[in-house]
């Protein structure tokens, strides 16, 4: 089987993504073969490519994608010739018209899903399916601040805790991205730059700050977050989209108000068959209930996902990206 696919041979910038022509050996045990109608752009991959989450040379980049089983290899069950599936998480490589896949990583794509949807919204929904549900439990009542809220995880998470009951504020960059989050729900929407951030927060829920931050910025936004929280709140830094936090002193957290830290990622949360279906069908509930919306706002061809990165970086983008193969 030929296909095409983006590799990197060496870490470094947009430029070291090459689209290359590749035999696709016939699946192994354990995996299925997938031609896939879209893979999905997250800033992850940015990592594996400047090596920020550094990955063994020569690789595929991507952890997302959306498409049709073709071929099963020995001793998969639970698949077929035919299925619509999608995936995100390991083994990276998403970025390919045709791909193989362990079956234990892929989940069946419902048919009121499409295939761009299921590519766009499985890292990033299933990103706020453990932000919203397993990290801090939002419930009713509940005020929040979402960073990036006109972003990829941003739109979703804001639709969905709004979905709970839950007063969102939002940080954008800009007043176009804030019109954006405004209609996705977003209660408050705050512009980068333009206020003091914990001051706005503080005055937004009178003075006592927030109990949860969810932020994916990293370097930029760090200090802020945890001045926006209350007494024992609960800052999530969960990206480095301006860069990696620097080190700091555990003790900021006891002279802040005796806060929590913690920096999860997907994996650990998906680890399990059982884990991947729960909060799948729980993603999936609230996209075809219609309370949460997938967006696909910037689409690539595979051969482009260099600029698509650029783009990405840039904060050019809302909501969800896919490549095209």
């Amino acid at each position: 089987m030929k296909a095409e696919q983006i590799q990197i041979s060496a870490h470094g910038g947009p430029e070291v993504l090459q689209l290359v022509s590749i035999d696709l050996p016939a699946p192994a045990a354990g995996e299925v073969q997938i031609r896939q109608y879209a893979a999905g752009l997250n800033f992850i991959d940015i990592y594996h490519r400047t090596g920020l989450y550094a990955v063994p040379l020569p690789s595929g980049i991507g952890q997302e994608g959306a498409g049709e089983v073709i071929a099963v290899g020995d001793g998969v069950d639970n698949f077929k010739v035919g299925d619509r599936i999608a995936y995100a998480g390991g083994p990276i490589g998403g970025y390919a018209s045709v791909r193989n896949h362990p079956a234990k990583h892929i989940v069946k794509l419902p048919d009121g899903i499409s295939f761009e949807q299921g590519a766009a919204m499985m890292l990033q929904g299933l990103t706020s399916q453990y932000l919203l549900r397993q990290t801090y439990r939002v419930s009713a009542g509940d005020t929040i601040l979402i960073h990036a809220a006109a972003g990829g995880v941003g739109l979703i998470a804001t639709q969905w805790a709004k979905a709970l009951g839950a007063t969102v504020i939002g940080t954008v960059s800009s007043e176009a991205k804030a019109e954006l989050a405004k209609a996705h729900g977003c209660d408050h929407v705050l512009i980068s730059g333009e206020v003091n951030l914990p001051q706005a927060v503080k005055t937004l829920t009178g003075g006592v700050g927030v109990p949860v931050v969810y932020d994916g910025i990293g370097k930029d936004t760090f200090n802020d977050s945890l001045d926006c929280l209350r007494p024992r709140g609960l800052m999530v830094s969960f990206g480095n989209a301006s860069g990696a936090v620097p080190a700091f002193e555990p003790s900021i957290l006891a002279a802040k108000g005796s806060l929590y830290l913690t920096r999860p990622t997907l994996a650990p949360h998906i680890a399990s068959r059982e884990a991947l279906d729960q909060a799948a069908a729980e993603l999936f509930e609230v996209v075809l209930s219609g309370k949460v919306k997938i967006e696909v706002n910037q689409r690539y061809a595979l051969k482009d996902a260099a600029q698509a990165q650029i783009d990405l970086a840039a904060r050019k983008t809302t909501g969800s990206t896919v490549l095209i193969p």
